[in-house]
């Protein structure tokens, strides 16, 4: 395995391509059954028909677990917005057709986005009422099985040369309500620091999906205490800014 071309790098995980292939690297403190539940839930996706690269194998490399899968040769639409900022407008309505489509299916296999949901509610650091308003809010929620992603940003579609779009990393993916998913996208683009790009994507997913924005809102609470589980120190403040400003 050539390991000389790194694609990415983040969250303790490295991507390089080899050939036809990518490599995507874990770190150590990656469980086996992380990865290969990772692994499964790409290739479940893949069968939905939704356009995902093909799992060829999951191995190790120096002692470190591996998911090997096509390479996709082409850019992401992040890197596609920051070059071509005039068209920042079309790659949002294409990343909303694409959540769209996605949410159209079904993937029976997956977990359940409200269970997963209700643990991250147990591990965070919130006060114990505050916790408590935020399970009873989510229980209150309707109970969709969409398929959802869970990490649904601009950076995890890659438009291939031929202008065909692929979704990426399904680490996260489960079924559930696709509101939620979409109150995720909305947060993850604040957190990258792209208000703008957010306040733009809301409108554009809520009048494309025939969504209440104020029903979206409604979920941010819970996607915040959710992130801030795993969150870095320097989000900790914001995450918990929205937890109590958004009724």
């Amino acid at each position: 395995m050539n390991l000389d071309r790194i694609i990415a790098v983040r969250n303790n995980k490295t991507v390089y391509q080899d050939g036809s292939r990518c490599l995507k690297v874990f770190g150590r403190g990656y469980s086996q059954a992380d990865v290969l539940n990772e692994a499964l839930n790409q290739t479940r996706i893949r069968q939905t028909g939704l356009p995902v690269p093909q799992v060829l194998e999951v191995t190790t490399i120096e002692g470190k677990w591996t998911i090997v899968s096509e390479f996709i040769r082409g850019k992401s639409l992040a890197r596609l917005m920051h070059e071509h900022p005039g068209d920042k407008s079309a790659y949002l309505d294409q990343l909303v057709v694409l959540q769209l489509q996605m949410h159209a299916r079904a993937c029976p296999e997956l977990k359940s986005l409200r269970e997963k949901l209700h643990a991250r509610l147990d591990q965070c650091d919130l006060p114990a009422t505050t916790r408590y308003d935020l399970h009873v809010r989510l229980d209150a929620m309707p109970e969709h099985h969409k398929v959802c992603h869970g990490d649904f940003n601009p950076s995890n579609v890659v438009l291939a040369s031929d202008g065909s779009p692929y979704l990426l990393d399904w680490a996260h993916a489960a079924q559930g309500n696709a509101s939620a998913d979409t109150a995720r996208t909305y947060l993850l683009f604040w957190l990258d620091g792209d208000i703008d790009g957010a306040e733009q994507y809301l409108r554009r997913f809520c009048r494309a999906s025939g969504t209440d924005p104020a029903y979206v809102q409604r979920w941010m609470p819970i996607v915040a205490a959710a992130q801030t589980v795993r969150c870095h120190a320097a989000e900790r403040e914001f995450l918990h800014s929205w937890i109590n400003s958004h009724p």
